[in-house]
């Protein structure tokens, strides 16, 4: 951002005989709370317009359901970043979810004898996104992020559970979930956890994932347990974070993003080590508290995400499963 300086001239005028020019010189500058450039968070004193932007972030915005956005590496708003971000309030009235995974047949469907039919097919992140099961009450998906892993039989790997009904994989008791509970929105939480959630009104809306690197409030550089592949190869990134306010963050991290992207030192792939830089950013700009809880779903051949009708990010490899998130 460019800053100018420019002045005003007022108009000459006499007192007692004796003139008096006035020459104001203004240096003009713009301060944002919640936008391309962010405050320091550092500053001591705020003036009343950096007071008034502070209350329209999302954290202090009784009303705030959902909200798209780009970032940097150090979570600043940039309108040309490589973090695309979804925020949301898991308790606000006008959003309801869902999970969809690759189905040969309509999601909740039962077989003759009553049991849920599970016949797993591949599908990659737009057709998720797009097909008849995406749908929740004849309404289609504002936003959606990539979640599961899949695998060689096209089944999810993880615990994965679509308002109610499970479709989960090999794994659903040794990798960390994301869930959205039922329930009246109001008491409506998020949680990150490996296995099922002691009520089945938390086990609701459940993705599977894998990765976990925040656990109660404490980072933890994964990049070992990931591998040297995984960590330093595939670096396009698919990731979600709570914080202790209840938000939730949703941010995939991609060279190859349906949008203008500048790359520089700070706008680039993120490493594990650096995962905590940009989340932590986003929180802090946004007065969302601290991040809680944070995991990894799929990355290399299959981030996406999508919102108010625009695919952002897409691969090209199917995927185990995607949450979707509606107006209601």
């Amino acid at each position: 951002m460019f800053f100018k300086n420019f002045s005003f001239r007022f108009p000459v005028y006499k007192k007692n005989g004796v003139k008096f020019p006035f020459l104001i010189v203004i240096a003009a500058g713009l301060l944002l709370g919640c936008s391309d450039v962010v405050a320091n968070s550092t500053q001591k004193s705020a003036t009343p317009k950096q007071s008034k932007q502070s209350q329209q972030c999302a954290g202090n915005n009784p009303g705030f359901s959902i909200e798209f956005f780009k970032t940097n590496n150090k979570g600043e708003r940039y309108s040309r970043g490589i973090n695309h971000v979804i925020l949301f309030n898991p308790k606000s009235q006008k959003l309801d979810f869902k999970v969809n995974v690759g189905l040969a047949h309509q999601i909740y469907a039962k077989d003759s004898k009553g049991n849920f039919k599970r016949q797993y097919i591949p599908k990659i992140f737009s057709q998720l996104v797009t097909d008849e099961n995406s749908k929740l009450k004849g309404r289609k998906p504002i936003a959606a992020i990539n979640a599961d892993y899949i695998d060689t039989v096209n089944k999810p790997q993880g615990l994965n559970i679509s308002r109610g009904v499970e479709y989960s994989g090999a794994f659903k008791n040794r990798r960390s979930s994301f869930a959205i509970s039922g329930g009246n929105p109001s008491q409506r939480v998020a949680t990150i956890q490996i296995g099922k959630r002691g009520s089945n009104l938390l086990n609701y809306n459940v993705v599977g994932g894998n990765g976990r690197f925040y656990n109660q409030g404490v980072f933890k550089d994964i990049c070992k347990a990931l591998g040297e592949f995984a960590c330093k190869g595939a670096t396009n990134r698919s990731m979600v974070a709570i914080t202790n306010k209840g938000y939730v963050i949703l941010l995939v991290n991609d060279i190859k993003a349906n949008s203008g992207i500048t790359f520089s030192e700070v706008n680039k792939e993120l490493l594990p080590s650096q995962f905590d830089d940009v989340l932590e950013g986003i929180a802090r700009n946004n007065c969302l508290g601290k991040i809680r809880e944070g995991m990894l779903f799929d990355g290399g051949m299959s981030p996406g995400l999508f919102y108010n009708g625009k695919v952002y990010v897409e691969n090209f490899g199917p995927i185990g499963s995607v949450f979707l998130i509606y107006s209601k």
